[in-house]
C-alpha cells in the first residue's frame, strides 16, 4: 500500500491539492492520503489530521501571533509522519510552515516535495538554504520559477497550474449568469476580498464603500460578492447592513469561479485569485493590505516592481494593484469606473491574458503526479 502524506494550508492549496490526489490515485490506486487538507482534497480522499482552517494564516506578524499553535501542530504532524513514515511527503504552498515540517522529515529519510515555489525570487532569497534542506523536488507553478531553481541547483520540475488546463480559453459569462440568476445585461462588478479571515477584516469595509461609490457614480451597476465559506460570507452581511445599507449586492458562496466567470470586472484581493480572474479573462483592479509592520517589513524586502500574478507574469503593469493606504473607495473606485469606460485598454488586457493562459498550459496535476511519481522510484 503506497502511503502519501500531503498538507495544505490555504484555499488555493486545498485547489491544487485535490486534482494532484487524483492524478497520483490514477498511477497509485491503493494510495492512502493523509496529513492536512481542505474540503476539495477531502472529497478528492485524503484524511485530515488537523483543522484546515487553522492553518488560513498571511503574514509575517500574524503569523508570530500563532505561532505556538502552529508549531504544536507542525510538531504533532512531524511525530506522527517520523512514525508512521510516508512513500513520500508533500507540502503545498504556506511555507513558513511547510518547510519547517518538510526539513525535518527530510532529515529523518523521508522523501518530500514543495509544490508551489515561495516567492524567493522577489524576497527573502535566504529561504533558498532552507529549500536545499528540506525538499528533494520543488514543483514551480510558473516557467521563470523553474529557471531561478536551475540556477541554483535545486531539483525543480515546472507544472504548469492545473487551473490553466481546467478553465476554458473561452469563458461562457451567459452560461454562468444563468447558474447564479443574475442579469444577463447589465455590467457587472465582482468583489472577491479573499479567502483569509485577516483579509476579510482588512479589506471588505474599503471593498464595499468603493462598490457604494461606484454604484454612485453609475447607478446601472449590478454587483456581486463571492466568498469561500459560510463564516465569511455572513461577516461581509455583517459589514454591509452596517457600513452600505442601500447597496443592492449578491453574495454568493463557495462559487468563486462562476462569479469570476460571470463578471465584466473584479474587484479582488492580491494573491492566487488573481491568477483565477486572469484566466477567466476578467479585467481587475488588485488590493493588498496586511498588518502595518508586516507591510514596512516586505516593503523593505522585496526587489519586484510588482506584486499581483498578472503582473509579475506579464512582468508589466497590467493590471492596476493598490497596496495598504491605497485601498479607499476614492481610490478602487475611479480606478474601476476607469476601467469600464476605456474597452478598447481593457480589450488589450483581455488579449495579455489568453496569450498567459496558453503559456501556463503545461498539464498542471498530470505532470506535477508524474514528478512526484519518478522521485518515489528512485
Amino acid at each position: 500500500m503506497t502511503r502519501i502524506g500531503i498538507v495544505a494550508g490555504e484555499a488555493s492549496g486545498d485547489q491544487l491539492g485535490a486534482p494532484l490526489i487524483t492524478a497520483l490515485r490514477s498511477l497509485y490506486p491503493d494510495a492512502v492520503f493523509e496529513g492536512v487538507a481542505g474540503p476539495l482534497m477531502q472529497e478528492a480522499g485524503c484524511h485530515s489530521l488537523h483543522d484546515f482552517d487553522r492553518l488560513c494564516v498571511m503574514g509575517l506578524v500574524e503569523i508570530l501571533g500563532r505561532y505556538r499553535e502552529l508549531r504544536a501542530m507542525r510538531e504533532q504532524l512531524i511525530d506522527y509522519f517520523i512514525a508512521n513514515p510516508p512513500d513520500v511527503f508533500i507540502g503545498i504552498d504556506s511555507p513558513d510552515f511547510n518547510l519547517g515540517l518538510e526539513q525535518r522529515l527530510h532529515a529523518a529519510g523521508i522523501k518530500t516535495v514543495h509544490y508551489v515555489s515561495p516567492s524567493v525570487w522577489a524576497w527573502r532569497k535566504s529561504r533558498l538554504k532552507l529549500i536545499k534542506r528540506s525538499t528533494d523536488l520543488m514543483l514551480t507553478l510558473f516557467p521563470f520559477e523553474q529557471r531561478f531553481y536551475q540556477e541554483h541547483e535545486i531539483p525543480v520540475c515546472c507544472t504548469g497550474h492545473s487551473m490553466a488546463d481546467r478553465i476554458p480559453m473561452q469563458p461562457d459569462q451567459a452560461a454562468a449568469r444563468n447558474e447564479l440568476s443574475l442579469p444577463l445585461e447589465k455590467t457587472l462588478i465582482a468583489l472577491l476580498p479573499g479567502s483569509r479571515q485577516s483579509e476579510l477584516k482588512r479589506l471588505t469595509d474599503s471593498f464595499l464603500q468603493t462598490a457604494l461609490w461606484c454604484q454612485q457614480q453609475q447607478p446601472d451597476l449590478d454587483f456581486v460578492a463571492a466568498l469561500v465559506n459560510p463564516q465569511g460570507a455572513a461577516y461581509f452581511q455583517a459589514r454591509k447592513e452596517e457600513l452600505a445599507p442601500d447597496l443592492l449586492i449578491r453574495v454568493v458562496t463557495g462559487n468563486t469561479h462562476r462569479v469570476m466567470e460571470a463578471a465584466d470586472l473584479l474587484l479582488i484581493a492580491s494573491g492566487t485569485a488573481t491568477l483565477e480572474g486572469l484566466l477567466y479573462k476578467r479585467p481587475m483592479v488588485v488590493a493588498y493590505k496586511t498588518a502595518w509592520l508586516t507591510y514596512f517589513i516586505i516593503r523593505a524586502m522585496t526587489r519586484l516592481p510588482f506584486y499581483s500574478l498578472p503582473n509579475i507574469l506579464s512582468g508589466r503593469g497590467l493590471v492596476p494593484e493598490f497596496i495598504q493606504y491605497g485601498i479607499r473607495a476614492g481610490i478602487l473606485g475611479p480606478a474601476l469606473i476607469k476601467l469600464l469606460r476605456n474597452p478598447e485598454e481593457t480589450e488589450a488586457v483581455i488579449t495579455s491574458f489568453k496569450q498567459l493562459h496558453s503559456d501556463l498550459q503545461c498539464g498542471g496535476s498530470s505532470r506535477a503526479a508524474a514528478a512526484v511519481s519518478e522521485l518515489m522510484q528512485r
